[in-house]
């Protein structure tokens, strides 16, 4: 049948334009790769792009994210930037047959796209930037005006044979020629990639960190309880949560890491080298992250011993005052060296507690994760108003000069660290047996402390849980309550009493724009 015969005809050239599309856009993103390996991995265009799409996602969105796929987002992320381009790719071949110039002229446009996220980023290295994304969309469309030709029978460069039909032999040639070396490029690019990162694995590999001038205190044996399913107290590198904007992790070499310290009323600016942390001091102390992501009952908060040194020495010798001795600056801005930048109140800093610079986590210099070769940590400010990880640069400002990044996405500019319990154990929708069975968790509320802890069996009275011992203010504190249970459903709820007195409110909230605060709850059935 001639309709049926024209369809699959019609189909079975999409489906080699589309072909030609995805070699094409595979061709890209491997030579756009290579040649960020050859400039800076961090411009390549699936990055630069990605971080875009983070800059302008709403901050409902971006907790949504977070939510939904904890920390594997930004690799959601990439993969859906990959999907959408691998769509675009195929759609671009399949036009190129129909019109050659203007499916590879489609390649050149997303190009320009990645070369102007490129320079847009806030930690853009100028012009080279753009190498990449240009780079590998001339690949990109030049792969595709060849293999399109092929498909459709239209000449191409130097080779006009063949114009009235399909150059099978010629089209299957140009696009294994096409694979294999766009997967060479590729692979190339990742070596390149290694490579790069090389002196700074070598710089933590060969750093040894001095021993405490004020050692943190050895933990109680009682604040660890021997509970099947709580939270260890101490949280392990590897086991510890990450919540960040960062779609390449930084590779910052030790040797060449510098930070530097200016803005208002720093009357004696300085600049410093890891040497200079490292010679001076350093305190070493137990210390609880919270993300403000974290939903009531979630697992984004984590307890390190933590070595550095104190921010408010250095700030004092840099001549800064908070506002409540006369200083002119209320805002400390820290900047990452992605661009990234978080604002904490001068006053909190300098007030006495253990506010650190950083460069050790449990016995360990810093894991690239977690912000080597230097990371602020502030105990009782969420993460995001504090926990600069990859600093390089601290700005002495005021908040009604400057918005960093959250404020400027509708985040509270100052965000102390709400009280908060969590059940560990049973999980939600356990099937524990009838008897006793073990309710445990952790809770905390950084710089006041933990002193009470209440559980509650679906509408009974509240009960006190029993308490692990308190390590210290700034970390968290498990609790275990033994139960009765009998056989049904039941819901368990627990909150929370702070070292002042203030009990922790029923009413959820989201954790926009200053962190989430509850009840967390669990329903289990007994059986």
């Amino acid at each position: 049948m001639p309709f049926v015969s024209k369809f699959r005809s019609t189909l079975f050239r999409t489906t080699l334009g589309a072909s030609a599309g995805l070699l094409a856009g595979f061709t890209a993103l491997a030579v756009a790769e290579m040649v960020a390996g050859l400039i800076r991995p961090a411009a390549g265009p699936v990055t630069v792009v990605g971080g875009a799409v983070i800059d302008r996602t709403p901050a409902a969105v971006k907790d949504f994210a977070i939510r939904s796929f904890g920390e594997n987002d930004k690799t959601v992320l990439q993969l859906g930037i990959l999907a959408v381009l691998a769509l675009i790719a195929a759609a671009l071949g399949a036009l190129g047959l129909r019109h050659r110039r203007t499916g590879s002229c489609g390649v050149l446009v997303f190009g320009l796209i990645g070369a102007t996220a490129a320079l847009s980023r806030p930690d853009s290295q100028g012009i080279g930037d753009i190498l990449p994304s240009l780079f590998g969309a001339v690949a990109g469309a030049s792969v595709l005006y060849v293999l399109v030709g092929r498909a459709s029978g239209a000449p191409t460069t130097g080779d006009s044979t063949n114009g009235g039909g399909w150059n099978r032999r010629g089209f299957l040639v140009a696009a294994g020629v096409t694979a294999v070396g766009a997967t060479s490029a590729g692979l190339l690019g990742r070596y390149l990639t290694g490579r790069s990162a090389q002196d700074a694995v070598a710089s933590r590999q060969g750093l040894v960190l001095p021993a405490p001038a004020s050692p943190a205190p050895p933990v109680p044996r009682a604040a660890q309880l021997r509970v099947p399913g709580i939270t260890p107290f101490t949280t392990a590198n590897k086991d510890f949560y990450r919540v960040d904007t960062a779609l390449v992790v930084p590779k910052v070499d030790a040797g060449t890491w510098r930070l530097r310290i200016h803005g208002k009323g720093v009357s004696r600016p300085r600049t410093f080298n890891l040497d200079d942390l490292l010679a001076r001091p350093l305190i070493e102390r137990d210390i609880t992250l919270t993300c403000v992501s974290n939903e009531v009952g979630g697992p984004y908060a984590g307890n390190a011993r933590w070595l550095g040194v104190r921010l408010s020495d250095l700030l004092a010798e840099c001549g800064v005052k908070p506002p409540s001795a006369g200083g002119g600056a209320d805002q400390l801005v820290a900047r990452s060296v992605d661009g990234m930048t978080l604002g904490s109140p001068v006053e909190d800093v300098m007030d006495g507690r253990d506010a650190i610079l950083a460069v050790g986590m449990n016995g360990d210099p810093l894991p690239f994760d977690h912000g080597f070769p230097v990371r602020m940590v502030v105990p009782g400010l969420f993460g995001y108003v504090s926990a600069c990880k990859w600093i390089e640069d601290i700005e002495l400002t005021t908040f009604d000069a400057y918005d960093p990044y959250w404020v400027k996405r509708k985040w509270a500019r100052r965000a102390p660290i709400k009280t908060q319990s969590r059940i560990d154990t049973p999980k939600p929708f356990a099937r524990p047996a009838a008897g006793i069975v073990t309710v445990a968790g952790v809770a905390w509320a950084q710089r006041r402390g933990i002193t009470r802890v209440q559980i509650r069996v679906d509408d009974g009275p509240w009960q006190d849980a029993d308490l692990a011992a308190q390590d210290t203010v700034d970390t968290w504190r498990q609790w275990s309550y033994r139960w009765q249970a009998t056989p049904g459903g039941h819901n368990i709820t627990v909150r929370a009493t702070d070292g002042t007195g203030q009990a922790q409110p029923e009413q959820r909230t989201r954790t926009i724009p200053d962190g989430a605060s509850g009840w967390h709850s669990v329903f289990v059935t007994v059986t």
